[in-house]
């Protein structure tokens, strides 16, 4: 009858797989739903942002070229262009489409933020008030991105094609790969904060993915260590370059003052355009400063077609419209000890490298000293990875600003990477090695082994110690307890430590014992 009944009460497979899926299902809709309204906000927020600005500069400009409506489309192209998006001016002067493709990298920042702090809540979940909140497990990682990715694409979708009916539409081949690109990656950042920044070793789907000798590194902790080093110490170069470029470009603004303050002046006479300009400065600033960067690692940038300009020589520049940010350019002509004396950026920032390299070396990470090779290898691999964060650096810094001679404006991205390498290389590798010598001058050549020190033989006319356990090694020196008096029935030197069966030591252990329930200690005096 038993297994009659099991048979009867066996729920069928399909019913049960149903059933899982249904729960699963159920268990994750609402951390998906939340992740799609999360990213749909953070899209909504972000052209809402653009589109108050823009709506205001239209407001007030006392000459609108267009109503609202050409004003939104103008919004939604800049939250385009935002994202790194080409985009396409159809009225131009000369009749045929020109690109723009000079994005302000400030305005990068509010989207990359926005997203960032969707993923993060949609992850943690929602805040719900109640005391055990935070004992909640978070929602799972795929989960949370993919609703925030899918949700501020959808908005995207529909911004591009609003926006594609406009003086300024998007280019769709940029668009499609632009906007998803930040997206994924300001989402996955995001999720990654969510769940306590984990320096984990991937997950194992991940790694089947991976070719064998990258599977083998990823596994190892030296290597992981050393790569995480190698990435602090990129970070620092790459931060030295930046604001050593920016430096460059306040000290030729005030230089050229004069001309930087006139061209300022003369692009319009409207107090709003005059923000306008302000403000497209501004978020021009990180533009400019790697712009600097490019000068000062050698390359430079061009201001169009055959024209560049660098350290070395400048080549003349064609007719460029009077903006305050282009007057900081240096004069065409050849280098002078001035413009050569811009090499100090890069030589700073090979010697960031260095002293990061160095000090992870020294220090080992907790671990035993790098050798000199392994020194070596690791400032050169941060090269490397400075080398290629500086060429996507320039490359987005840089762009067309319409056709024929404004095809390209701005640094060329493998030339500024391979000026980074060489620079970084021949000055970090080097002095790594020498800062970890210096380092290491101090450390002890012989390690400790474990092994207990031999102790010294004793002088001649000296007494010999007893082999024995002394009263300190009981009580401890100085006696803090007054435990010597209250156990002072015990002999001065205790014999050496037998084993526990052998007969004499057990009658003296009597004997004492026995003494000491004959006579009671004195009481310990009060201090």
């Amino acid at each position: 009858m038993a297994p009659v009944t099991q048979t009867t009460h066996r729920r069928p497979p399909f019913l049960s797989l149903r059933t899982r899926v249904r729960d699963r299902l159920r268990d994750r809709s609402p951390g998906l739903a939340a992740g799609v309204f999360g990213g749909a906000v953070a899209a909504g927020l972000g052209l809402g942002s653009f589109a108050v600005l823009v709506m205001v500069l239209w407001i007030s400009s006392p000459y609108p070229d267009s109503g609202p409506g050409g004003a939104l489309h103008v919004a939604a192209a800049l939250w385009l262009l935002a994202h790194g998006a080409e985009l396409v001016r159809a009225d131009s002067l000369s009749g045929a489409p020109a690109p723009v493709g000079v994005a302000p990298l400030l305005l990068l920042a509010l989207p990359a933020w926005l997203l960032h702090r969707a993923a993060r809540d949609a992850t943690e979940g929602p805040d719900t008030g109640e005391d055990d909140a935070e004992d909640a497990p978070p929602v799972p990682a795929r989960t949370a991105w993919l609703g925030v990715v899918s949700g501020y694409l959808a908005v995207g979708g529909g911004v591009a094609l609003y926006a594609s009916g406009g003086g300024l539409r998007p280019d769709w081949a940029w668009t499609a790969v632009c906007v998803p690109l930040l997206a994924m990656a300001a989402a996955g950042a995001g999720v990654w904060t969510a769940y306590g920044r984990p320096h984990g070793p991937l997950s194992p789907r991940a790694l089947y993915l991976l070719p064998r000798w990258v599977r083998r590194r990823a596994l190892d902790p030296d290597a992981r260590v050393r790569l995480l080093a190698a990435g602090r110490a990129a970070g620092a170069g790459t931060a030295v370059l930046a604001g050593g470029g920016a430096l460059l470009v306040a000290v030729s603004l005030v230089w050229h003052g004069g001309v930087a303050r006139a061209s300022f002046l003369q692009l319009t006479e409207a107090w709003s355009g005059r923000i306008a300009v302000l403000l497209l400065c501004l978020a021009l600033i990180p533009n400019a400063a790697l712009w600097g960067a490019a000068y000062a690692l050698g390359p430079g940038f061009a201001l169009g077609v055959d024209h560049t300009t660098g350290p070395l020589a400048s080549d003349p520049a064609p007719l460029l419209p009077p903006f305050p940010l282009l007057s900081a350019v240096p004069d065409a002509g050849q280098g002078t000890p001035l413009t050569w004396a811009v090499a100090v950026v890069p030589v700073a920032a090979g010697l960031t490298v260095a002293w990061f390299t160095a000090r992870a070396a020294g220090s080992g990470e907790g671990r035993e000293p790098w050798s000199v090779g392994r020194t070596a290898a690791n400032a050169g691999l941060a090269a490397v990875l400075c080398a290629g964060a500086l060429a996507v650096l320039a490359a987005a810094a840089g762009g067309p600003l319409g056709s024929g001679a404004l095809a390209h404006v701005g640094p060329v991205w493998w030339q500024t990477g391979a000026a980074t390498l060489a620079w970084t290389a021949a000055v970090a590798v080097p002095t790594a090695l020498g800062l970890r010598a210096w380092c290491l001058r101090k450390r002890p050549k012989t390690k400790d082994t474990g092994t207990p020190t031999p102790t010294p033989p004793a002088a001649d006319g000296e007494a010999k110690k007893p082999q024995g356990t002394t009263r300190d090694d009981v009580y401890g020196a100085g006696d803090p307890y007054g435990l010597e008096a209250a156990y002072d029935f015990l002999p001065a030197d205790l014999p050496s430590p037998s084993p526990w069966y052998d007969d004499a030591a057990r009658e003296a252990r009597w004997a004492a014992l026995k003494e000491a329930s004959a006579t009671s200690p004195p009481e310990p005096e009060d201090t």
